[in-house]
């Protein structure tokens, strides 16, 4: 029986107050099995990302569950929240979100750190070798190019070794032979660990390449499906 990594039930959210107040998710319910690419798509201001957040636990829902492995995180309080994305997700944002004053190694290590890793920065330069970067261990954000920085992003995420990778359009800020290479290293260090990996983007091509696409307007669910080049991606791996 398959393995149910993400499961959200009645999901809903409102985010900001009064008259400026958006509706952004509406009772949506959703399961994602442990293994799949899913590609999260839709127009700008469909709650794509704000979907994303609430299964990385970094928006709390106003009603409804959201299951993330065995943790009930709409139940947690904020240490205990903490503590679980730390260990179970890894997040790769659009604009990178490294710490500029920090190297490369220093940016993977430190979250390990926090985490009690004693192996902290011994795991942090082996998740920078493997994703290409070990030539730049020392570098500063702002010594890297973007694709660099992505990479360095990508092993920050990889390196607690998630069950749940999570990706926001993270070749937003990337030209398209850059931005090709990261998607080609995210799917295949998905396909090395076993993870779930869960994409938004922009673009139905990307999207194509997971094993499933899920459609969001206006804060619903309107499509699920399942796409042949994904499947046959996924079948090969």
């Amino acid at each position: 029986m398959t393995e149910t990594i993400v499961r959200l039930r009645a999901a809903d959210l409102t985010l900001g107050n009064g008259a400026s107040s958006v509706h952004v998710l509406k009772g949506i319910d959703l399961d994602i099995a442990k293994g799949e690419s899913v590609g999260i798509v839709g127009p700008s201001g469909s709650g794509k990302s704000t979907l994303l957040m609430v299964i990385a636990g970094l928006e709390r829902l106003d009603a409804g569950e959201i299951h993330v492995a065995d943790a009930a995180l709409h139940g947690l309080g904020e240490d205990a929240l903490a503590a679980v994305r730390g260990r179970t997700i890894g997040i790769v944002f659009q604009s990178f979100h490294l710490i500029p004053n920090m190297t490369a190694l220093e940016n993977v290590a430190v979250p390990l750190e926090l985490a009690g890793r004693g192996d902290a920065f011994d795991r942090a330069r082996a998740e920078l070798v493997a994703v290409g970067l070990g030539e730049r261990l020392s570098h500063f954000p702002g010594q890297l190019s973007g694709g660099e920085q992505q990479r360095v992003a990508i092993a920050r995420a990889l390196a607690p070794d998630p069950i749940l990778i999570i990706a926001d359009e993270p070749t937003g800020n990337l030209d398209g032979e850059t931005g090709r290479q990261i998607i080609e290293l995210l799917f295949s260090k998905q396909a090395e660990r076993g993870a779930t990996l869960l994409l938004v983007t922009h673009d139905t091509s990307l999207a194509a390449r997971c094993s499933r696409q899920v459609s969001v307007r206006s804060g619903r669910i309107v499509g699920d499906s399942t796409s042949a080049e994904g499947a046959a991606a996924r079948a090969l791996a």
